[in-house]
């Protein structure tokens, strides 16, 4: 069922983002006075179609995987004298690129409107707060400490944790200085300190930069308290109720949930005593966890889940926005993640990240699925990245995409005539080659990941 469920939202996501590309094209299409044959979302066999009063077939296909819009042109076949004018091809070259232009900027459009939508609604994290420091690391050369509030990476204002991931992520694979700004709770003084890098993370597959730099964040300790116990579980079986707290295990002092968990994992199949205080009494117990195999590795597991300690008010960051206050806020983070991506790739190009983390479909829809398990502000947050991820690679200058349409157009500015249409074929298997290529080493990697 949870296959299933993946493969649906995953669906859903490409079906909206392929319709609203591919709608870009059409609308400026029309608006630009060419004749638009087909609007088709998916490959393959029609499923469902409706021809409009403008004689555009709108077709649903059985393969979801993508879309295109057919438009008239001469080089396609014979053209009615009547229908010349409404011909592609004999647009001039700024309404030709605005067609083709017309697609990646839907794209941004959209996530645009959903980043606009989640900004109206508020947002709600957390302060970056050092919780750990790992003996060695970068984090550790740079002096920074436990307890201090990470506030600038190389001069730009870190304001949550999320900021602090993505200033981080902008580094992998780059050599030099990281410069920090942090400050301790309820102090105005600020410390200033530097980490060197030396091709920070590079050839990694799935970096983690908060663990490269060698820093986690602080976490309010879980309870060792029952917050709720699965039936026929092992720690219904030993008499453990929602509400007990656990003192003590095996001999051991439980301190805090985190205590209580990593004993439990050791323990797979062992029985051994619990001290547990029920309504002011306290009860000794015998539980025997059942062991679970995860990647060829066992652990023991009980069977309850504990209570969560509530978050200091003071380390929660709140953003309420007006409704232009919102969109300004929707356009820097649309920009700012466009970069990101353009950064990425320029990245991957030089090596400074490994093409071990291009992801293919499969993965795509293993996020598409959680996101949408976590909550519909999830998957729209999603939804808002991949429509840049696809705007992005759209306007990559390689042929058979929009960019390298636009390639063509450029080149036919530049020299006063339009590129022969022998060079384009040729340019276009090229294109196809390097798209097929790029789809087979994502999916390599995705099926390595499983």
């Amino acid at each position: 069922m949870a296959v299933i469920e993946t493969i649906l939202w995953f669906l859903v996501a490409l079906i909206v983002l392929v319709a609203v590309h591919e709608f870009g094209h059409f609308y400026v299409a029309r608006l630009c006075g060419v004749k638009v044959l087909r609007f088709s979302i998916g490959f393959g066999k029609v499923l469902l179609k409706r021809v409009d009063r403008h004689g555009t077939e709108f077709a649903f296909a059985a393969i979801p995987l993508g879309g295109y819009v057919r438009m008239l042109d001469e080089r396609d076949g014979n053209v009615a004298p009547e229908d010349l004018p409404h011909t592609f091809n004999r647009k001039n070259l700024w309404q030709r690129s605005a067609v083709i232009i017309a697609g990646p900027l839907a794209n941004f459009i959209l996530a645009l409107l959903l980043f606009w939508g989640l900004f109206l609604g508020g947002q709600r994290d957390a302060a970056p707060v050092i919780g750990s420091i790992a003996p060695g690391s970068p984090a550790a050369y740079a002096g920074l400490d436990v307890g201090q509030e990470i506030i600038e990476i190389d001069g730009e204002a870190t304001p949550t944790r999320q900021a602090v991931y993505q200033q981080l992520l902008r580094r992998l694979g780059e050599s030099g200085v990281m410069r920090f700004t942090s400050r301790y709770p309820e102090s105005e003084f600020l410390y200033h300190s530097e980490a060197r890098l030396d091709g920070w993370l590079r050839g990694e597959t799935d970096p983690d930069p908060l663990e490269g730099i060698g820093l986690s964040f602080y976490i309010p300790e879980v309870e060792a308290v029952a917050v709720e116990v699965l039936p026929d579980s092992a720690a219904e079986r030993a008499g453990i109720k929602a509400g007990d707290r656990i003192l003590h295990a095996d001999g051991e002092r439980v301190n805090n949930g985190q205590a209580w968990i990593d004993l439990v994992k050791e323990r797979a199949g062992k029985t051994f005593p619990v001290e547990v205080e029920r309504n002011g009494q306290v009860s000794i117990l015998a539980i025997t966890p059942e062991s679970i195999e995860d990647g060829g590795v066992s652990y023991g597991r009980v069977g309850m889940t504990l209570k969560q300690a509530s978050w200091p008010e003071e380390m929660l960051r709140d953003y309420h926005y007006s409704i232009p206050g919102a969109l300004v806020a929707s356009a820097e983070k649309t920009w700012d993640t466009t970069g990101f991506v353009f950064l990425s790739i320029k990245k991957l190009l030089v090596g400074e990240i490994s093409a071990k983390n291009l992801s293919g479909p499969v993965s795509i829809a293993k996020v598409a699925g959680s996101s949408a398990q976590s909550g519909w502000k999830n998957f729209i947050a999603f939804l808002a990245l991949l429509s840049i991820f696809l705007g992005v690679f759209n306007l990559l200058p390689i042929p058979m995409l929009d960019g390298g349409h636009l390639l063509f157009f450029l080149i036919e500015a530049i020299k006063g005539s339009p590129v022969s249409e022998k060079t384009q074929l040729a340019g276009y298997q090229v294109g196809l080659f390097l798209v097929i290529g790029l789809s087979l080493v994502a999916l390599y990697n995705d099926i390595m990941r499983l």
